[in-house]
């Protein structure tokens, strides 16, 4: 009877360490942002390598790697990668004639996980006239410069709290700038410190966001105003960026094994499409779960797409459909293009279905 219930307990033990496991990472990189520091512009392309560990448990293969800028060249291993086993994805940034601050991302996509993984390249292009201190500040508005034109708050959960991002500016001016209110949503608030600006003095903007507020999912772009008495230009206009998603705490592995579980597939090729005729395909997924799936957002990354779930809600087993519209309009050649899928599923809330079209006259 007592090896009974030993043995009961370490089966108990060793499926809940299996649960846990399952929630962990299956692709663990050492790191997924990468500060260059000063990069000279005539000094040649950049390179990185960002290493990762397979830490599923079986094979797995880097399907794609897409930069978000031409100035960037991927590369990674080709090879499976067996459990344990490292690969690598390799970012060559080119900084001829991009002087300035740069922020450059990698999107990788394996065939163990339809959620994409994003890596971050960042750095400071410098040349012999131009100072890497004042370099860093190279988008002005009137009499301010900021590193960026844009505030990015990145992700942002569905929760009702407010995210706070800063953002570093410095007075390029020769007179002081007071900051006095801004103008903006309900769900943003801006803050400026020091709000009395000396010239060639640093300061920041800080940025709060409610995802609760906004209530919306996927990337969102806002706009807010400054007003300042900066003589150049007193009336400051940004956009403010954010990619929204629902928020889920740590479940038990209870509570994993019962929730929803959304499977759609990945990739899909619309092959040789007609210019501006739109084109249709449909993408089925399953509810692999115990509970209902509810599908709460499908969005295309371009005005070009328009997608949605023929059912909203799928019980357990079940399955269902995604519409996609491509309407290639003036493009031309090969179009690669994405659809990103909101649901319920709390161990892959946002999941990704990138497709191919080649666009003929």
């Amino acid at each position: 009877m007592v090896r009974k219930i030993r043995y009961a307990f370490i089966l108990c033990f060793a499926l809940t360490i299996t649960s846990f496991a399952q929630l962990a990472k299956s692709v663990q990189f050492k790191e997924e942002v990468f500060d260059f520091g000063n990069v000279s512009e005539d000094g040649g392309p950049a390179v990185h390598e960002f290493v990762f560990t397979n830490t599923s448990g079986r094979p797995m293969k880097v399907l794609s790697v897409q930069a978000s800028c031409g100035c960037t060249t991927p590369d990674w291993s080709k090879d499976a990668i067996l459990p344990g086993k490292t690969g690598f994805i390799q970012a060559s940034f080119n900084p001829k004639g991009r002087p300035g601050y740069f922020n450059k991302t990698l999107t990788v996509t394996t065939d163990l996980d339809a959620s994409s993984i994003i890596l971050q390249i960042k750095g400071q292009v410098t040349n012999e006239d131009v100072k890497p201190a004042s370099a860093e500040f190279v988008a002005a508005n009137g009499n301010w410069k900021f590193k960026t034109s844009s505030f990015n708050m990145g992700k942002v959960y569905l929760k009702d709290e407010f995210v706070v991002r800063e953002f570093a500016f410095v007075n390029a001016g020769s007179k002081p700038v007071t900051y006095d209110k801004f103008t903006g949503p309900k769900y943003i608030r801006v803050d400026v410190q020091p709000k009395t600006m000396l010239p060639g003095a640093q300061g920041i903007v800080k940025i709060s966001y409610n995802g609760k507020i906004k209530n919306q999912y996927g990337f969102q772009s806002d706009n807010v105003e400054l007003q300042t008495n900066d003589e150049l230009n007193p009336v400051k206009s940004f956009s403010v960026f954010a990619t929204l998603e629902d928020f889920f705490p740590q479940l038990t592995p209870e509570e994993q094994s019962r929730a929803p579980r959304l499977n759609v597939g990945n990739s899909l090729d619309f092959g040789h499409v007609k210019q501006n005729t739109p084109t249709v395909r449909e993408v089925s997924f399953t509810n692999y779960g115990k509970k209902d799936l509810i599908v709460k957002s499908v969005q295309g990354n371009c005005t070009c797409i328009s997608a949605s779930a023929t059912k909203a809600t799928v019980k357990q087993g079940e399955s269902s459909t995604i519409k996609i519209t491509f309407n290639p309009q003036d493009r031309k050649g090969t179009q690669t293009k994405a659809v990103m899928v909101y649901s319920n599923d709390p161990q892959n809330p946002v999941q990704r279905i990138t497709f191919t079209a080649y666009v003929e006259d």
